[in-house]
């Protein structure tokens, strides 16, 4: 695999399994420094194994993504450890899903604050050392549902759609800078959440996907290493759908 992230250095929220873990691996195949950040160090032990494996380097974090404090102490230690930062992959976030009547007020403002808030937090915490080396890739991990919506998830449809609007206006802001800002938005992906459907719920969402199956989390990887590649370095306040087809209909 080409090392055309040679030494970059990178953070990755929700690192310790499914996308989180690919795009960490896949980071370290390119020669990347590879930050993960979860809930508890001690989930992060695969991910280090792993991206250790393919020739990277690891530090394992550990905090709260909803509260602000843990978005500045991750980009802190990034920074301490490594010298700097060229990268965030804002990837972290929960579902509380409920039909719209009987959602809580509780249910629907967590996922906003971590799978939206959150996301802001990191990109301002990470955009002060990249706005003084005037450069830097920023992902956030969206989802097609963002676009497309789904019965169940109100809360996690307006936090992904709120990265859109998120990402659009920071790369406008950020561009003159350097810096890109972008979402992948997945579709249905094989993780071991959808490990938990039926086969007929796995038979029947493939029936709405132009390709025909799921995705995998290397799909996901692959369209984010693109973004913090050289090949992405034109490419700001995009959402690029890795659905399939999904949302054509």
């Amino acid at each position: 695999m080409s090392q055309d992230l040679q030494d970059q250095r990178f953070l990755i929220t929700g690192a310790s399994r499914g996308i989180g873990l690919e795009i960490a691996v896949d980071l370290a195949h390119r020669g990347a420094k590879v930050a993960g950040l979860a809930t508890r160090t001690a989930n992060l032990a695969k991910t280090k194994i792993e991206v250790e494996a393919a020739g990277g380097s690891f530090l394992a974090l550990e905090g709260d993504i909803s509260q602000p404090e843990t978005a500045q102490a991750a980009i802190d230690a990034v920074v301490s450890e490594w010298g700097g930062i060229e990268g965030l992959v804002a990837n972290a976030g929960i579902t509380r899903d409920n039909l719209l009547l009987r959602l809580t007020a509780d249910d629907f403002d967590q996922v906003i604050q971590t799978n939206l808030s959150g996301a802001f937090h990191l990109l301002k915490a990470a955009t002060k050392p990249m706005m003084r080396a005037r450069t830097g890739r920023v992902v956030f991990i969206g989802s097609v549902v963002a676009t497309t919506g789904n019965p169940g998830q109100a809360n996690y449809c307006a936090a992904k759609a709120g990265l859109h609007g998120l990402a659009r206006s920071a790369a406008l802001e950020l561009g003159s800078r350097g810096i890109t800002v972008n979402v992948v938005a997945p579709g249905f992906i094989q993780t071991d959440m959808t490990d938990a459907l039926t086969d007929e719920q796995r038979a029947a969402m493939a029936d709405k996907i132009a390709l025909g199956r799921p995705g995998t989390p290397g799909d996901i990887a692959g369209a984010v290493s693109f973004l913090l590649g050289p090949a992405g370095g034109y490419v700001t306040g995009q959402v690029l759908l890795v659905d399939g087809g999904l949302s054509l209909g």
